[in-house]
């Protein structure tokens, strides 16, 4: 079980990747790469449509929701620009380059935002 969990968690990640380079390139749409980006700020945001913290359906919608928003991006990505996003993940597979300063960037954002909402409320 925890093996499959891996394999899906790392294709996952691929798919993410992937998606990432896509909504670089110039030649995707442009209304692909705000769904992207709502799919990201939704992946990344402390609000959800269920709250987490109800057991196991809270953190269901996340993992329903982003990779199957992810899978549809991708399918709907003019196929020159997946292929070339796909080449690309796969050479920065072999490279290992870590992305964990952004996350820790995002998150920190997102702290801040919160912190600032609840002090503006609080007054």
């Amino acid at each position: 079980m925890f093996r499959r969990l891996t394999r899906w968690v790392s294709v996952i990640r691929k798919d993410g990747v992937t998606l990432w380079y896509a909504c670089r390139d110039p030649r995707t749409p442009l209304w692909q790469k705000g769904m992207a980006i709502l799919l990201a700020v939704y992946a990344l945001s402390p609000v959800d449509f269920i709250p987490d913290v109800i057991p196991f359906v809270g953190l269901l919608d996340d993992a329903i929701i982003v990779p199957s928003g992810m899978m549809l991006l991708l399918r709907l990505l003019p196929a020159e620009v997946r292929v070339a996003s796909q080449q690309r993940t796969a050479r920065q597979a072999h490279r290992k380059k870590k992305i964990g300063g952004w996350l820790a960037i995002v998150l920190l954002v997102w702290l801040a935002i919160i912190i600032w909402l609840v002090k503006t409320w609080s007054q």
